[in-house]
């Protein structure tokens, strides 16, 4: 009875949701993620390399670890060990060049402009501290050492860390949903952000009301294994236009129909959006029992076998929602 009554209110939601709006946005573009939307967010800024301005990631590896199989992300993009050693910067290089030279990609030339921000902790059991240092590794063959940053918790298990989640789990937590953990007053959207984006003005407290669900179906989020229903966090200052766009990827288990708004009001974006003319958007999975079951974005090839590019069916969902915010 209860799991009715969620699925109908779900329902609802999707059908109420309003059109994402135009809003002048998006000349700055940054992203981030947790997990399988860390992976996602390495995708994106690779793909759209010469308009994102920079990434922030929590607990991924380098570009297309998987290349197309499950079994290499369960395995090298997870635990690297001795058996399935950590993925290496050449693999990356070789998929990257030939794709560009293809054309399914920007120029990797344009990566060298950007900045990125990365997340490791000492305790992260899923994804293990070997492929966090390839993802380094990865950067490092491509952007200069000024613009990448490093932060290495200890204590930190797999998840989000923010301070903006009344709940969040301890700080070494693994495993557990909703993968939102607190490390003290560490706070990982705003150390992002500032590294992103530069000198920030001090937080401020989230308004609901400038939280907004919007229709994802026009961006061919069904086909995209998608939920119909994706959420945006636009200040009142940004309805007149010029603001900064950045997408927030969630990660395994952490979309809107398994956690609800957890890591949409939870992560601490909002607070730092709020005060600094920025838009926050969260796209959202739909989890998929047979190809998709724990809600994870496409980061080995479930919905197709051009995911990691410009004419991946994600990619071109959560790029067609940033256009639109830029129109």
């Amino acid at each position: 009875m209860r799991c009715a009554m969620v699925l109908g209110m779900l329902g609802v939601a999707a059908a109420q949701a309003a059109p994402l709006p135009a809003l002048k946005a998006g000349q700055d573009i940054s992203v981030s993620g947790v997990s399988s939307g860390g992976y996602m967010a390495v995708q994106m800024q690779v793909a759209h390399a010469q308009q994102v301005s920079g990434a922030g990631i929590f607990a991924a590896g380098p570009y297309d670890c998987a290349q197309g199989s499950m079994l290499r992300a369960l395995t090298h993009c997870m635990a690297g060990s001795r058996w399935f050693p950590p993925p290496i910067p050449a693999d990356a290089r070789a998929l990257i060049e030939n794709r560009a030279r293809a054309g399914s990609i920007d120029s990797p030339a344009a990566l060298a402009r950007q900045r990125v921000w990365v997340l490791g902790g000492h305790n992260d059991q899923v994804v293990e501290r070997p492929v966090v240092q390839a993802l380094l590794a990865f950067y490092r063959d491509w952007i200069p050492a000024p613009q990448i940053a490093f932060v290495s918790l200890p204590e930190a298990g797999h998840g989000m860390i923010s301070v903006a989640d009344p709940a969040a789990l301890a700080c070494g937590s693994n495993k557990v949903s909703p993968h939102i953990n607190r490390c003290g007053d560490f706070d990982g959207a705003g150390a992002l952000l500032a590294f992103l984006l530069g000198p920030l003005q001090p937080r401020q407290g989230a308004r609901p009301e400038h939280l907004h669900a919007f229709d994802q179906t026009p961006y061919g989020a069904r086909d995209a294994g998608m939920a119909d229903t994706g959420y945006a966090y636009i200040p009142a200052a940004c309805t007149q236009g010029g603001c900064r766009v950045h997408v927030a990827f969630h990660g395994c288990e952490q979309s809107a129909e398994q956690i609800g708004r957890r890591f949409v009001e939870g992560s601490g974006y909002n607070e730092w959006a709020e005060a600094n003319r920025l838009i926050v958007l969260y796209p959202q999975i739909a989890p998929r029992l047979v190809s998709n079951p724990k809600g994870c974005w496409d980061w080995w090839g479930y919905t197709d076998a051009a995911y990691a590019t410009r004419n991946g069916a994600q990619i071109r969902a959560v790029w067609g929602m940033v256009e639109q915010l830029g129109r």
